[in-house]
């Protein structure tokens, strides 16, 4: 069965999160201690997390 528009649509938004890791990731050695501190804070209460969005992909109906 091929994937709906959708769903195609949905894993390009995942493609455009990785690309935005990414680049975190390419910024965080240039950050202080205090900065990473301070972005890993702002991680951990950003709503919806990824955990959230996996918890709703893999939810059973």
């Amino acid at each position: 069965m091929p994937l709906s528009g959708e769903a195609i649509r949905t894993m390009n938004y995942v493609d455009d999160i990785s690309v935005t890791l990414r680049r975190i990731l390419a910024v965080l050695p240039s950050l202080t201690d205090e900065d990473k501190q301070r972005v890993a804070d702002h991680f951990r209460v950003a709503e919806p997390s990824y955990e959230s969005v996996l918890t709703a992909v893999s939810a059973k109906k």
